[in-house]
């Protein structure tokens, strides 16, 4: 069983290499096109990968806050985003105030 763990370190190292050379945007690619980034990770099983690791991609500084490379902002969890509480805010308000009128016009209906 143990033999199989060296191959099986090189196919996850290959695949995520390929998956991240995938994903990485064109802009932020370095040397290569990334097309031939991606033969590189293939042919290459353990060289093409690793090259592509440290050479093949702009990486950004870790735990530089705030905004990414192209101006994106972070992602945020739903209960920390304030656009999102806003939302459900606003939606809960025009529940509330759908239900009042409802309630409002039935009572009039009620007394006819």
């Amino acid at each position: 069983m143990l033999r199989y763990l060296p191959f099986l370190l090189i196919l996850a190292l290959t695949i995520y290499a390929f998956i991240d050379c995938l994903n990485t945007p064109e802009e932020e690619v370095k040397h290569l096109p990334k097309v031939v980034w991606v033969i590189i990770i293939l042919l290459f099983s353990i060289v093409g990968p690793v090259v592509w690791l440290f050479a093949g991609k702009k990486r950004s500084a870790v735990g530089g806050g705030g905004r990414g490379a192209r101006g994106r902002t972070r992602w945020v969890a739903p209960d920390d985003n304030p656009e999102f509480l806003k939302s459900l805010r606003d939606e809960q308000e025009n529940k509330d105030r759908k239900d009042k009128k409802d309630k409002d016009t039935g009572r009039d209906q009620d007394q006819d």
